[in-house]
């Protein structure tokens, strides 16, 4: 069960990236002027991206800086929640 949760975690947003861009590449190439900062997003920031994608092409006011901040700590716990996880097999650790 731990095993398919961190399938959807990680693979679950690029997934949904690479769906989006297929069926509305409209909306990515309002969003953002050339292919690197996708790339990377898809790479290292996949929450952040997609809700970027979201909010962005109608302009960032209000909650949507909320949004964001909240795509950002789900990608963050998403990488620290592994090491976290797996504390207990680094050698010399003591709990």
């Amino acid at each position: 069960m731990c095993c398919l949760l961190t399938i959807l975690v990680f693979l679950g947003p690029r997934a949904v990236i690479l769906f989006w861009w297929l069926v509305d590449p409209t909306r990515w190439s309002h969003t953002y002027n050339t292919f690197v900062l996708p790339a990377l997003g898809f790479l290292f920031l996949p929450w952040t991206t997609l809700m970027y994608v979201l909010v962005a092409p109608r302009g960032l006011v209000g909650f949507d800086w909320l949004w964001l901040a909240l795509a950002f700590f789900a990608d963050i716990a998403a990488y620290a929640g592994g090491g976290y996880g797996n504390r207990n097999r680094v050698p010399g650790y003591a709990p």
